[in-house]
């Protein structure tokens, strides 16, 4: 399943790159690309997990920049 994000309070581009490093780590991930720019996320995982892994994603990205929120 491919789906879109907006993101909000998105810093910076270095944070953007570390998310998307953090984000493709995880299991169940097949591709995600994070564009500072333009405040979105768009991410292809697991059909079968994905809610449990976009919760994965949530708490991940909020460890590399605690002001951005995905919204879903």
């Amino acid at each position: 399943m491919k789906k879109n994000y907006k993101l909000e309070d998105l810093d910076c581009a270095n944070c953007a790159a570390k998310m998307e490093r953090a984000v493709a780590k995880i299991d169940g991930v097949n591709s995600v690309s994070i564009s500072f720019m333009a405040q979105r996320m768009a991410i292809e995982a697991d059909d079968a997990r994905f809610e449990e892994i976009m919760d994965q994603v949530v708490k991940t990205c909020k460890k590399v920049e605690p002001d951005c929120r995905i919204i879903r």
